[in-house]
């Protein structure tokens, strides 16, 4: 097991398989050093997930923890990027997160601290990254949240 599943069994998080795309698109495209993982979406290994509108149906507890969930997948894709070992990566380099928000719900950043805490909890220094969060009208399949990231791998 590398360094980062270790840390990640020491929060509880188990990496559900990576979530096939549900489209016409790839769940990852490597680039030299760099993948780019596609968008995540907070949907839980059993199909279900955090869905619906955040500040109207989603409270802000909820949300961040769909960020969060939306990381766990994040990290189950890079691990299919890095042929399994965690271990490769060298930098969490940007997260890009998007939260289906309410007219009045302003407190994206904090939705998307799920994300980016889990990051740096996985992958310590390796996980401080740059990053946009942006609030949205609609996501797909009417998740609350998505989030994508580009990563330095070795």
């Amino acid at each position: 097991m590398s360094v980062v599943e270790d840390r990640l069994a020491a929060l509880g998080v188990t990496l559900p398989e990576p979530a096939a795309p549900v489209a016409n698109y790839v769940p990852f495209v490597r680039s030299g050093d760099l993948v780019h993982i596609s968008g995540q979406i907070s949907r839980d290994a059993s199909g279900g997930g955090v869905t619906g509108t955040v500040g109207v149906e989603v409270e802000l507890e909820a949300a961040v923890a769909a960020a969060r969930l939306c990381a766990v997948n994040l990290i189950a894709q890079i691990k299919a990027a890095c042929a399994g070992d965690l271990d490769r990566v060298k930098r969490i380099v940007k997260l890009g997160g998007f939260v289906q928000a309410g007219p009045d719900f302003y407190a994206i950043p904090q939705v998307i601290n799920g994300a980016s805490d889990l990051m740096v909890a996985a992958f310590g220094d390796k996980g401080r990254h740059a990053r946009s969060a942006v609030g949205v009208y609609k996501l797909p399949l009417n998740y609350s949240v998505e989030v994508d990231a580009v990563v330095e791998i070795a």
